[in-house]
């Protein structure tokens, strides 16, 4: 199995990328929404895989994150999405926002995915909500936040539990899940705040709803 890939980025089209490794160029197809986040043109890139061996094809699917790529391998877990199926959904719904999307039961914004129907989305609810916490969805907002050290594991479990708390809150102040879950997701989390602070600037968000 290929792990990842590490080498200078070759080329870019349109949802395939050449990556250098070992003088070989390697075919790696991967979601249009990753495609903002590339190096340019022959700066060293990682890119973590999926190897798929079939009958008549060998295929590399490739992400810049190993969470990502764990996003990728549960969605091939449900019933009728198969590796193309799913670079789809992550095309159009980055990890995160695919799942805040699975744990809020969002299905019209699963269903914005190519070849993704109302049931279908509702299988994928089915199948991922309990594989998928909405700690793993709050954890990552505060996962760019610098921390220091020593403390940068409580630091950031106390952030998420802060995000976690105010949505909580928006619920029982009326909103829907999904509408609390987005809201608190456009707060930019820093160290110091806390579920009161979140919940003020995630109302701020909701008024321009």
């Amino acid at each position: 199995m290929i792990s990842y890939v590490k080498g200078p980025l070759m080329g870019i089209e349109e949802d395939v990328i050449v990556v250098e490794a070992g003088s070989l160029g390697l075919a790696v197809h991967v979601p249009v929404s990753l495609l903002p986040e590339l190096p340019g043109l022959g700066q060293e890139v990682t890119v973590y895989t999926y190897f798929q061996v079939r009958e008549d094809a060998m295929t590399l699917y490739g992400f810049l994150h190993p969470q990502d790529r764990d996003m990728f391998r549960q969605l091939l877990g449900v019933n009728g999405i198969g590796p193309k199926g799913a670079l789809g959904i992550l095309s159009v719904l980055r990890p995160d926002d695919l799942r805040l999307a699975i744990v809020s039961e969002d299905v019209k914004a699963l269903a914005k995915a190519p070849g993704i129907g109302t049931k279908t989305a509702q299988r994928m609810i089915l199948d991922l909500k309990d594989k998928i916490s909405m700690d793993d969805v709050l954890g990552s907002m505060a996962s760019g936040t610098d921390l220091g050290t020593g403390s940068g594991a409580a630091a950031m479990a106390g952030l998420a539990e802060a995000a976690k708390e105010a949505v909580q809150a928006l619920v029982a102040l009326g909103y829907t899940n999904s509408e609390a879950s987005r809201a608190v997701k456009q707060v930019e989390i820093v160290d110091g705040m806390t579920s009161e602070d979140v919940l003020k600037a995630s109302l701020k968000h909701l008024s321009f709803l």
